[in-house]
């Protein structure tokens, strides 16, 4: 067909899978509905925005656990979004759109700004040593996230990837001392630096099973552990963390072993 119209470009797409079928053959065009479908998936992330806005006023009006709610929708947002893209073709359908840079924007409002802002209301970042904590994230994730190696071409994150609202859940059901929260911050703040290859759930292929299975536990302890407050189950609080101890262990694991990798290359 591509012979019979030379100065067309032939497009497939298929509604129900992300390979393209030649049973629905377009010529020069793209439905409107496909595109409009795309559209609604760039919507879906850009919520993630509506929703930080929704946590930076409950955090104001101090209603700590509606934020950690909130926080959790953005969490679930985050993590199917780019699946939909995927799946919906969403950058051949909308290619003068950005995606990715919507996405980039709206994680940073998400896991880092309003998660940092719920802190500071909630009494676990004051004063001036509060202020220093609290630009600690803000600015290394900044650097971060304008890193065009952020993200390996393996599907791993290069440095701490972010994860300020996991570090504000804990310390707000846990009731972290300032000392413990201002040790966190510190500390993972540098780690934005240090080069490790951490887990990117949704997409890192090895183990993609288990991690996957893991996550969704740890959702649900999440869930759990919000409908308990405010007084949660400590044995409840310590059994999500067991999914930390994987995450950090088989992260630590493909750190070395591309740096085994690297050295029996050279």
């Amino acid at each position: 067909m591509t012979d019979e119209m030379p100065n067309q470009q032939a497009v497939s797409f298929d509604v129900g899978s992300p390979q393209l079928s030649p049973h629905l053959r377009f010529h020069g065009l793209t439905p409107w509905w496909l595109k409009a479908r795309a559209l609604a998936v760039h919507f879906y992330t850009a919520s993630g925005a509506v929703l930080a806005f929704l946590i930076v006023l409950a955090a104001i009006h101090g209603n700590a656990v509606l934020a950690l709610w909130l926080a959790l929708a953005a969490l679930v947002i985050d993590g199917t979004d780019g699946w939909l893209a995927r799946r919906f073709r969403v950058s051949e359908m909308l290619p003068w759109f950005d995606g990715r840079r919507l996405d980039d924007i709206v994680d940073y409002l998400t896991y880092v700004f309003a998660p940092i802002l719920l802190l500071w209301n909630t009494g676990h970042l004051v004063g001036l040593s509060g202020m220093i904590l609290a630009a600690a994230p803000l600015l290394a994730s900044g650097y971060q996230f304008c890193r065009v190696d952020a993200k390996t071409d393996d599907h791993f994150f290069l440095g701490f990837p972010s994860y300020w609202n996991v570090i504000a859940f804990y310390a707000i059901i846990w009731n972290f001392s300032l000392l413990a929260v201002g040790i966190i911050l510190a500390v993972c703040s540098i780690l934005v630096f240090i080069p490790i290859r951490y887990l990117y759930p949704s997409r890192t292929v090895a183990f993609r099973p288990v991690t996957l299975t893991l996550t969704g536990l740890w959702i649900v302890s999440y869930i759990l552990l919000l409908m308990e407050m405010p007084h949660p189950y400590p044995v409840l609080i310590y059994c999500s963390l067991l999914y930390f101890v994987y995450y950090v262990g088989i992260s630590f694991y493909f750190t070395f072993r591309a740096m085994r990798l690297s050295l029996t290359t050279r």
